[in-house]
């Protein structure tokens, strides 16, 4: 079945990529670690004042732990995963530990806990990815940066908007498209998103595209219907490309503290998460959800957003967390 609809991007070529939108995004990172970028400070900033403010205390004791877990839920890291970080920070140092000792072993386990394998290069043809999550998070927007950055490794992109329930999705996807050089495959805006999908594969395959971004119908993860829609929408990609998606995405507002972690765990019941991007860390000051995410279902943190140019959508680095809310010149 040929797609509805398919437009292909009249820019050609990541240099006019960059010259039409005045912005660039490296194929290959900077070597060397990346400095804690502004958003990630701000998200990270309430949490490092009030462990900065425990810390300060002349010595440890039972009230220390006991403020130290208050910061740390007050951060929406959550009651479960600061527990767990205390007690393996008293099995480093000991409950009676001076401030300095303390300070270092939770810098550790928040590394320790945060770092995961670095997300596979694409290495299948077509590299299939899913990118879902709830509405409002920046899914649509998430997506056309991931387009920008396969761009900009030389790699052909296709977008699928299969998220026919926002009128507007489609048409912000094609934006993106335009920007990045990428081909796109839509329906109109009452089309089923299983169908989309579908013709979006068949399109992947007909072309030879090097990788497809494929994005969902934002739905609120208590919505058994629409989870159901989601499933369908995995099966009709295995169906056509037996080991797609090769990766899973799951957009998360930072914003929404716990709640992240309720959408985390049924997303991942429904469709097998691979990895999470958390978007709007610029906009809260209660960063701590990567940690209770991380810790709670052992989603790794693939990327996060501290800003609104494609290039704040950054790969992440627990080192660089780490030192955000630790090291000098955080606040």
């Amino acid at each position: 079945m040929e797609p509805a609809v398919v437009v292909a991007a009249a820019t050609a070529g990541v240099a006019a990529l960059a010259g039409g939108v005045g912005w660039w995004v490296d194929a290959a990172p900077a070597a060397g670690p990346l400095p804690a970028p502004t958003g990630l400070r701000a998200a990270a900033r309430r949490l490092a004042g009030q462990l900065e403010l425990v810390f300060a205390k002349p010595a440890a004791g039972d009230a220390v732990w006991a403020e130290l877990e208050d910061a740390l839920v007050g951060a929406d890291v959550g009651v479960k995963t600061a527990t767990a970080l205390l007690d393996a920070v008293r099995a480093r140092v000991g409950r009676g530990a001076d401030a300095p000792a303390i300070r270092a072993a939770l810098r550790a386990e928040i590394v320790r806990l945060l770092t995961a394998p670095p997300a596979a290069s694409p290495h299948a043809k077509p590299w299939v990815v899913l990118v879902t999550g709830v509405n409002g998070v920046g899914k649509t927007t998430t997506i056309g940066k991931l387009a920008a950055r396969h761009a900009a490794a030389g790699r052909r992109v296709l977008l699928v908007a299969g998220d026919t329930f926002r009128a507007a999705a489609g048409d912000q996807l094609g934006v993106w498209a335009e920007r990045t050089g990428a081909q796109i495959v839509r329906h109109a805006a009452d089309a089923q998103p299983s169908a989309v999908v579908f013709d979006g594969v068949k399109a992947a395959l007909a072309r030879g595209v090097d990788v497809v971004l494929i994005d969902t119908a934002g739905r609120l993860h208590t919505r058994t219907p629409l989870m159901e829609e989601l499933r369908k929408v995995r099966r009709v990609i295995a169906r056509e490309i037996p080991d797609a998606p090769h990766d899973v995405l799951l957009v998360l507002d930072a914003t929404t503290g716990q709640n992240a972690v309720s959408q985390a765990r049924t997303f991942t019941e429904a469709v097998d998460v691979t990895g999470v991007i958390v978007t709007k860390l610029d906009g809260t000051a209660r960063g701590g959800v990567l940690l209770a995410v991380r810790h709670e279902l052992g989603l790794p943190i693939r990327d996060v957003g501290v800003g609104e140019g494609v290039s704040d959508l950054r790969p992440f680095d627990a080192e660089e967390f780490a030192s955000a809310l630790f090291d000098a010149g955080n606040s």
